[in-house]
């Protein structure tokens, strides 16, 4: 692969067996860092990053093939790389950084993020060049209500999000804890309805930030802080606390979205921008951040707390129509990945071409509600603009316009309205 100016080595990992039941293939284990173009005529900087062009990267996977390992490689390819390293300074993630995995963890059967996606993502964390001495924490905040058992998310789903039925997320965090691995689930549901100060106040106890001011989309900014089982203390907004100096590591503390493609009742799509709601307490606010959305709350979300570094979309499974419970029997098999720096170009293009073509084949005329091009208060697209502006406001790229999106598929550059 001359993209990265050696060869590489591959490690295939087969047939390795969860204490689930559930015979996996692990994927192919390949340096994601390295050379690649650094730019393309015309850009300032790596093309997966926001220079005026927004790259999706798009993959085939089935959540248990290497479709992850292609999807990281093709993103070092063109200079987007997840690791941090002297060949790579400007990587994602650093050997010692605080990961959290934002994932949909309110709803069982196919509404919830593939776990093997999941699995996946963490063992190419952990595959840092330079040795991975940090932390990953897989979390959600199902809110503490609603869900497939209206009781909010879990983490350990009887009936989950996974190629064989029964690999929950705990299952799959089980697995590299047991291994040595510093691999931790948080639940924010647990400590939803717990107001707390930061810890810079004092306040070491688990719960959520409430800010008392009301923005102008309608959010009142909450998020969770909390310490973790390995003693890593958390603020979602700030940053790693260290108590012995008394202060905040923000840039040690990092956001990969992972969510799962849905269309939703109320906001017609659910995808990277909208898995933010999974973030605030909306019991603790009067439930202002949900009913925020159609204002571009979720914009807000995003800029008054912490950007992800990537999002990565699971279009595995995804959910068509009946909103965001999808249960096996209704959801649709794409087998697709994507990933990109932006949300906002992510979300339109995945509700374009992928969503929308397979909700027209169903019943009820609900496509052109999920249509990004929308204009029209209620639609998907009148929303996710007011999204969009939020970050605009912040001095945070984002767009909604096609000619600005480039689309790498298979490692190959493909037409965007194809």
């Amino acid at each position: 692969m001359k993209n990265f100016g050696k060869s590489l080595i591959i490690v295939i990992l087969s047939l390795l067996l969860f204490g689930t039941g559930c015979a996996r293939n692990l994927t192919m284990s390949v340096p994601v860092t390295g050379g690649g173009n650094q730019g393309s005529p015309g850009e300032a900087g790596p093309p997966g990053q926001h220079t005026g062009i927004s790259t999706i990267f798009v993959e085939n996977s089935t959540g248990i093939d290497d479709g992850i390992t292609r999807l990281l490689s093709s993103m070092a390819g063109q200079g987007l790389n997840l690791h941090q390293s002297p060949a790579a300074p400007s990587g994602l993630i650093g050997p010692n950084d605080v990961v959290i995995l934002k994932i949909n963890a309110q709803w069982a059967e196919r509404g919830g993020t593939s776990t093997d996606l999941i699995r996946g993502v963490i063992q190419a964390l952990l595959d840092h060049p330079g040795g991975f001495t940090g932390e990953i924490i897989v979390a959600d905040n199902g809110q503490a209500q609603f869900g497939s058992e209206r009781r909010g998310g879990s983490l350990d789903w009887a009936n989950p999000n996974s190629d064989c039925l029964t690999q929950s997320t705990m299952d799959v965090i089980r697995y590299f804890r047991g291994r040595g691995h510093r691999v931790t689930g948080s639940l924010w549901d647990e400590f939803t309805l717990t107001r707390v100060d930061e810890f810079s106040a004092g306040d070491n106890r688990d719960g959520f930030i409430v800010e008392d001011l009301m923005r102008s989309t309608g959010f009142e900014v909450s998020y969770p802080k909390f310490t973790t089982e390995f003693g890593t203390m958390v603020s979602f907004k700030e940053g790693i606390w260290n108590p012995g100096t008394r202060t905040y590591d923000s840039e040690r503390l990092k956001v990969i979205n992972m969510p799962v493609l849905k269309s939703h009742g109320l906001f017609q799509v659910t995808a990277a921008v909208k898995n933010y709601m999974g973030v605030p307490s909306a019991r603790l606010t009067n439930l202002r951040p949900h009913n925020s959305v159609g204002r571009g709350g979720m914009g807000t979300m995003l800029v008054e707390t912490r950007m992800p570094v990537l999002n990565i979309l699971d279009m595995i499974w995804i959910a068509p129509d009946q909103g965001p419970a999808s249960p096996y029997s209704r959801a649709v098999n794409v087998n697709k990945i994507a990933a990109s720096t932006d949300p906002v170009a992510l979300d339109y293009w995945a509700a374009k071409y992928i969503l929308m073509p397979e909700t027209a084949r169903r019943p009820g005329g609900r496509a052109p509600s999920m249509d990004p091009d929308g204009t029209e208060p209620g639609t998907f697209g009148h929303w996710l603009r007011l999204s969009m502006n939020e970050l605009h406001n912040a001095g945070i790229p984002a767009t909604m316009n096609e000619s600005q999106m480039r689309i790498i598929e298979g490692r190959h550059q493909v037409a965007v309205n194809r």
